[in-house]
């Protein structure tokens, strides 16, 4: 057996670094390394998160385009927020995955039970200081990579809206559809109102634009930022856009999380494989993880065996 293919435990390809943030760190809101700007006018309140992973740096480089070029709303109004810059600038070229957080998951801790604790690590403190950023938002645009070079594709909690929205936006393609109790933990796009099944406004996507490092990631993330704020009306219509591609969408059946050092997947993976039904996908210790369904589509699978972490996502096309 074998944890993943050898392309991906080969060294990345840096393409693109982390840039030095600190000359937004003031940001105009009270809060480090947020930023906000009012139209006056009426419309929506988007918000465009980038970092929430210390190693993604195409969210960086789409928010830092928008705060560098000077893009203002022509209506509602526009947040831009660097999430874990603690994580961001604990980088380190010779181990370019291991600032993807410090202690815990920041995408996986948005709920009253961790943010109402006495849990004092990096990424709840951040969370809490984030918080009213979420509430003020009805529209979120969070901006994540991969860690292998996979297509990208949109993540979102599984409602009308959502699906509407990334739609809209067109590309990426790929769709993953998420189910909140088949998912570990409760995300960015899963809080508050924002995850509220049965809300009729707004919309919360995560947008997975490519391997971390790529420059076609950081391209592809600038690119949505620009439709996302376009199709709310934030901006301008961009020239020459090509009409929305039907979607290709996939829905979350089970999530795996890594019990053992010794789990293993039982052939070379990057994403996006298909199994037969009930074929062995991988090993979790002595726990057997088999494919749900015939043509079932694995997503994210891990790098290494990091226990506690999510193993890989099931998915079905729909």
């Amino acid at each position: 057996m074998t944890s993943s293919t050898p392309e991906a435990h080969a060294e990345p390809i840096l393409e693109v670094l982390p840039r030095d943030l600190s000359a937004y760190r003031e940001g105009n809101v009270g809060i480090p390394y947020v930023h906000r700007f009012e139209s006056g006018k009426p419309g929506p309140h988007v918000l465009i998160n980038a970092i929430t992973h210390g190693n993604e740096i195409c969210g960086m480089v789409a928010a830092t385009h928008l705060l560098d070029t000077g893009v203002r709303p022509n209506i509602g109004t526009l947040t831009i927020s660097f999430a874990h810059i603690e994580a961001y600038e604990a980088f380190d070229i010779e181990h370019p995955y291991n600032n993807r957080q410090l202690v815990h998951n920041l995408n996986r801790i948005w709920t009253s039970g961790m943010l109402d604790s006495d849990d004092g690590s990096p990424e709840v403190r951040r969370a809490r200081v984030l918080r009213p950023v979420l509430d003020a938002a009805d529209y979120v645009l969070d901006i994540h990579s991969t860690r292998a070079p996979v297509q990208p594709f949109w993540v979102y909690n599984e409602s009308d809206r959502n699906t509407a929205l990334a739609s809209a936006v067109g590309v990426p393609v790929v769709h993953l559809v998420m189910s909140p109790d088949k998912f570990p933990g409760t995300p960015i796009i899963g809080y508050g109102r924002h995850g509220d099944p049965t809300a009729q406004k707004g919309g919360s996507v995560v947008v997975e634009c490519g391997q971390h490092f790529a420059r076609s990631a950081s391209d592809l993330a600038t690119d949505v930022t620009l439709r996302f704020l376009a199709h709310l009306g934030l901006i301008d219509a961009l020239e020459g856009a090509d009409a929305p591609p039907v979607p290709q969408r996939y829905r979350l059946l089970e999530t795996h999380v890594i019990k053992s050092e010794n789990f293993a997947f039982t052939r070379p993976v990057v994403g996006f494989e298909t199994f037969d039904k009930d074929e062995l996908i991988a090993m979790n210790g002595t726990e057997e993880i088999r494919s749900p369904c015939d043509d079932c589509t694995i997503f994210m699978p891990a790098r290494e065996p990091i226990v506690g972490r999510e193993a890989v996502y099931l998915t079905a096309r729909i």
